[in-house]
This record gives C-alpha cells, structure tokens and sequence, in this order.
C-alpha cells in the first residue's frame, strides 16, 4: 500500500485541510498520514480562530513519520506563518520525499484568511522550490507572480514565472474564473489543458485540498504528472458533482461518492 504524508491544517468540521485529505488518501486506496501545523476552528461558514502548533512540534511529527514508515508522496497545504513555514521546509530538505505536491493556501472558502500576509516572501523563498507540483489557484497565482490573470494566456504567464521561481510543476486552477472550470498544467516544456464544465453549487468546501491530494495519490501510484492531473480533476469534478449540503453555508464535497458506488477501483502501483 502506498503512503501518503499531509502536512496541513486541521479543519473541525471535516471538509477541507487535513480532513479532506486524508478522506482522499483514503478514497484513493491508500494509507493516509498526517502532520498538524495549525488547529483550525472553522464550519460551513465561517473561522472562529486558527491556533498554530510551535515549530518544535512540527518537525517532531515529520521526524515521527520518517524516522518510521516513510512516504510515497507528500501534500503540503495550509501554513500559517513563517515559522511554520522555515519548520517544514527544513525537514522536507533533511528527508527529501519523492512527489511533493504544494498546495499554497492563502485563503478559505469563506475569504478568510488562512496565512499571514507578510509570509508571502517566506512561501516563495523556502517552500515553492521544494514543490514537484504548485498548485495554485487564480488569486492565489496573483498574490504570488504580481500578475493580473484574465484569460487562459494570462494562467500560463503566470504557471512560468512559478517554475522560473524554483517550482518543478505549475498547476494554475481556473476555478475563480467564468466559465468552464479550466486547469492550466506547466512542466518546464509544454501546457496540457483540463477543462470540466462548470457545476452550479455552492458545496465547493475544500475542494482545493482535495484536488492536491488526489494529485498526489496518483504520483503515488505510478502515474506520470499529466496523467495524475487529468486522474485528480476527474475525482473532485465527481466530489463536487456529489457535493454534500451539510451545514449553513458552503457545504463539502463529497470524497467518496465513487468509491460508494463502485468499490475500489483496479490502480496503477496497488
């Protein structure tokens, strides 16, 4: 069995950070793992409050994992701080994991914050070189290049000024922008396109973590970086087509709906 390593924030109410991605883990027949970076309380609508775990605590936690049962892929998703931020950029240098997928989480669905503003310089100093694959969205590709992105030639600047900045993959995720749900793929050679129509809900809460984490499940399990792409957003079109309407506001999607309905599928490396 293959396994996976999330190093995030937790969410309480289950559908987004560390719990979305280990419901992904999961949902992809794999063994989940788990470092808690920042303590999240958040539900549907709203966070209440975001306590950050020291620095200390951190890296014991990825020592705990590597020290012991190692890992066949990392997600990397919420940090809060700078601190947070130098902490596991060290041990990701010290253990240097295979397939190292970075989600850099700026904000919740809610428009929350979720990292301070004055750790940009951190993220892209010490955290976006270590990512095989960056996996911004629109606004988040904005804070990071200082470019305004409008069309799809507008994510593809964007996805190579990244990789110009020490990211090996660049995934620019379209779906702030109008119409079909566009994902713009950069390797450092070609773009490859994913596009899914839009689905009408508003149940989209953590999609983002779960998307990653699926991408990272099938680095896993042997795919390549396109193919684990195209692999991910047919998982979490399915999630969200299946979205769950659980609390007042933006609701979860939904990680098992094909396992439910189908068991687990045959993979590539199980």
């Amino acid at each position: 069995m293959k396994k996976l390593l999330t190093i995030a924030g937790s969410d309480c109410s289950g559908g987004a950070g560390i719990q979305a991605d280990l419901k992904t883990f999961a949902a992809h027949g794999t063994f989940g793992m788990s470092v808690i970076v920042s303590v999240v309380a958040e539900n549907t609508c709203k966070v209440l409050g975001v306590q950050d775990i020291s620095p200390d605590m951190i890296k014991q936690q990825i020592d705990a994992v590597f020290q012991d049962i190692g890992t066949d892929a990392v997600k990397v998703g919420m940090l809060s701080k700078s601190d947070c931020m130098l902490a596991v950029a060290e041990k990701l240098r010290e253990y240097r994991p295979n397939n190292v997928v970075i989600d850099p989480v700026m904000l919740a669905k809610n428009g929350c914050p979720l990292m301070q503003p004055d750790s940009m310089d951190t993220l892209i100093r010490e955290i976006l070189p270590l990512a095989d694959l960056l996996t911004p969205n629109i606004p988040e590709a904005e804070t990071i290049t200082g470019l305004a992105i409008h069309s799809p030639e507008d994510m593809e600047r964007a996805a190579k000024k990244i990789y110009a900045m020490g990211a090996r993959g660049v995934l620019v995720k379209g779906g702030h922008a109008d119409g079909d749900a566009l994902d713009i793929l950069f390797d450092g050679e070609r773009f490859y396109r994913f596009s899914e129509t839009r689905i009408q809900t508003k149940n989209t809460h953590g999609t983002g973590c779960t998307y990653s984490s699926a991408i990272a499940c099938n680095l896993a399990l042997g795919c390549s970086m396109e193919e684990a792409v195209r692999k991910a957003k047919a998982y979490v079109t399915t999630a969200i087509r299946h979205s769950l309407a659980i609390g007042k506001g933006c609701g979860p999607t939904h990680h098992f709906y094909d396992l439910y309905q189908n068991g687990l599928q045959k993979r590539e490396g199980n």
